[in-house]
């Protein structure tokens, strides 16, 4: 791995991630709350509603939780990435990581709110040109890895090797630029717009470095730039330096086309996020189709 990143004391765990899980572990982890010391409230355990949380719990009540999220971050998280975070220091504690076989409890009040998808009216997108009105999707058809929309091919997009990528797309220059958010956070409609125009710019940048299927969903993407609001943490910056530090780790690990066989399976998810892409998203995973030529 790359001496930048293996530097870097503000990500610790990431470094234990194998390469399959590091792309979306960074994306999640460098963009939920700061890490800080963990709450030790004894309704904890009680509160656990998976086998991960319990030993979340166990290991914030040892003493050992400084690196890890709140237990709310952490429940937003999927299961493979919250083995990830507990993976260091449940071993220092000699805590064995549970069976994933046992399903958690649905989720409820403000934390099932805060997962649940975006509806796509809300991302202020529209698939093809010329429509206007109803469902913009309502004439494309999906099937698996292709979308068919009004004439037009979308293929689901794979990672790429290094190899493959263009001149200079991991150099220095290859930057996100999102811009600044300039707007009040209580005006909904301003912070749709600019939401969707640096989500817009996001996914391209994560293309020109052969990270298209390992992309965040707009939920969550939406929902991180208003936690880093309500925290006074400056979005764009922290997407910057996201974006900056998948390059350098990108020169130095490899990746695999895809880390699911899962398809999404329906458009009512699916919208537009630029020229000639369809992004489609359950939360957990997020899918881009890209307008073949």
């Amino acid at each position: 791995m790359s001496g930048f990143c293996m530097s870097d004391k503000r990500f610790p765990l990431l470094h234990q991630a194998p390469a399959t899980g590091y792309w979306s572990a960074l994306l999640l982890v460098l963009l939920s709350t700061p890490p800080g010391q963990a709450s030790e409230d004894e309704s904890c355990l009680a509160s656990a509603q998976s086998p991960n949380e319990r030993v979340y719990c166990q290991v914030v009540s040892q003493g050992a939780g400084q690196s890890l999220p709140s237990l709310v971050d952490f429940r937003r998280n999927d299961p493979q990435v919250q083995l990830l975070l507990l993976k260091r220091p449940a071993a220092a504690l000699g805590i064995v990581l549970a069976d994933q076989s046992e399903s958690p409890k649905p989720p409820s009040g403000p934390t099932a709110e805060a997962t649940r998808p975006l509806p796509s009216h809300d991302r202020d997108r529209s698939v093809g040109s010329g429509t206007s009105g109803g469902d913009p999707l309502a004439r494309c058809q999906l099937k698996g890895a292709t979308i068919s929309c009004h004439g037009k091919t979308y293929k689901l997009v794979a990672n790429q090797q290094n190899r493959e990528l263009a001149d200079g797309a991991l150099a220095l220059a290859n930057r996100l630029d999102l811009p600044g958010f300039e707007g009040g956070p209580g005006d909904d409609a301003e912070v749709r717009a600019y939401l969707s125009g640096a989500y817009d710019r996001y996914i391209a940048g994560m293309l020109s470095i052969g990270l298209g299927a390992n992309t965040m969903s707009f939920t969550r993407f939406h929902r991180a730039f208003y936690r880093m609001q309500e925290e006074r943490v400056d979005f764009a910056g922290r997407m910057e330096e996201t974006f900056q530090l998948l390059k350098k780790d990108k020169q130095t690990l490899g990746v695999q086309d895809h880390y699911t066989d899962k398809l999404p399976q329906d458009l009512n998810a699916c919208a537009e996020a630029g020229r000639g892409l369809i992004v489609c998203d359950d939360i957990a995973t997020n899918w881009v189709y890209r307008r073949q030529r």
